[in-house]
């Protein structure tokens, strides 16, 4: 193995984990792990078109399109309209920060 930034790292480098339970299956540390990374795991249905659409411009950009599904949530949360996206591309590639 190599080294890692963890200060933790050392101590156990060399334990098997192979017969560890999966976070998943723990309800504690299922709970903990979703409120440390400030994401939760869900399960929806998408239209087929709308995925393959989605995921068909996440290869294009190289994003990911659980990311971008993730984007288009927020945006439609903060009651973001596509022309308003549009006009924030716009300025920011126009007048980049330097």
């Amino acid at each position: 193995m190599s080294s890692n930034s963890d200060p933790l790292y050392e101590q156990y480098a060399d334990m098997d984990f192979t017969d560890a339970m999966p976070v998943a299956d723990v309800p504690a540390l299922a709970k903990l792990q979703a409120e440390q990374s400030g994401k939760s795991a869900i399960s929806i249905r998408v239209d087929n078109a709308i995925l393959s659409a989605i995921k068909a411009q996440a290869k294009v950009s190289g994003a990911d399109y659980r990311a971008l599904i993730s984007d288009a949530l927020r945006q439609f949360v903060e009651g973001r309209t596509l022309a308003q996206v549009v006009r924030e591309t716009i300025r920011e590639e126009l007048h980049p920060e330097n």
